[in-house]
């Protein structure tokens, strides 16, 4: 992920650092060196349920990178995927259902590191996830990386994370749709225009896949708007979604368009 300011960071810290407690894993925030600790306790509480429990009990610590390499003072590859090697296994060990760490990137501006050399860690280390109960999320502050490492980077991780909660992102293809986020009221006038313009493109002749499987959160107006759209008839709609809002889009009459596909897919990350 990257983020332009602190509540976008402080929101994604929180829900990644939620979401590892819920699953009973072992959380590690790895936060940005020039926060202090009560600043990073504050952001995980915000908003959500209280972490107390979690931070008391040792399930979910407040760290750095300077104490995961340690004893060493110098970071290198090799050591910090040792630790995190060993931190994973040692979670298992206690009874955790994984490992997950949330790092700040800004730990390469205090230690003075080149980030050619994070660069190239990052481009190098699916060996850290293969068999293992490890997940991780990389913040970059766009303040402080070039936008040519930003670019790079969200194109070696296997996911991006959008800037903050609560808001919808689209993309498209010449025949596909994909809803990434949360459709609701803010968004209504987005997704509508979004799907318009993809069915005005697609033409009669073709058929237009609307991917909601990366969506959070479909509001009844939104799912209206889509039906409405798609009883035009031309062109077809396949829509892939979760069960969860192929139920709403059956209730709102999904399965009386003759020109609405519904098929259910797993909810995407």
């Amino acid at each position: 992920m990257s983020y332009g300011d602190g509540e976008s960071r402080a929101q994604l810290m929180a829900a990644f650092a939620w979401l590892g407690v819920a699953r009973g894993e072992k959380v590690a925030v790895l936060a940005d060196p020039d926060l202090d600790v009560r600043e990073v306790r504050s952001a995980l509480h915000a908003g959500g349920p209280s972490m107390a429990p979690a931070l008391a009990s040792g399930q979910l610590e407040c760290t750095s990178m300077q104490a995961l390499i340690s004893p060493d003072r110098d970071f290198t590859i090799p050591r910090q995927e040792s630790r995190l090697v060993e931190e994973t296994d040692r979670a298992v060990r206690q009874g955790y259902t994984g490992y997950r760490v949330f790092i700040d990137m800004a730990w390469v501006r205090r230690l003075g590191i080149d980030p050619r050399l994070v660069m190239h860690r990052e481009t190098h280390v699916d060996h850290l996830f293969t068999g293992r109960p490890y997940s991780e999320v990389c913040a970059y502050d766009r303040h402080w990386f070039d936008a040519d490492v930003l670019d790079r980077m969200a194109v070696a991780h296997p996911y991006r994370l959008l800037d903050r909660l609560g808001v919808l992102t689209i993309a498209a293809t010449d025949d596909t749709l994909w809803m990434v986020g949360e459709a609701d009221l803010t968004g209504r006038a987005e997704f509508r225009a979004g799907v318009r313009a993809a069915l005005a493109r697609t033409g009669p002749a073709g058929r237009l896949t609307v991917d909601l499987s990366r969506l959070q959160f479909l509001s009844l107006g939104c799912a209206s708007d889509l039906l409405v759209l798609a009883a035009a008839g031309r062109p077809p709609l396949s829509v892939a979604c979760p069960a969860a809002i192929a139920r709403t889009l059956r209730r709102l009459g999904a399965d009386a368009l003759p020109t609405l596909t519904l098929i259910e897919v797993s909810r995407q990350c």
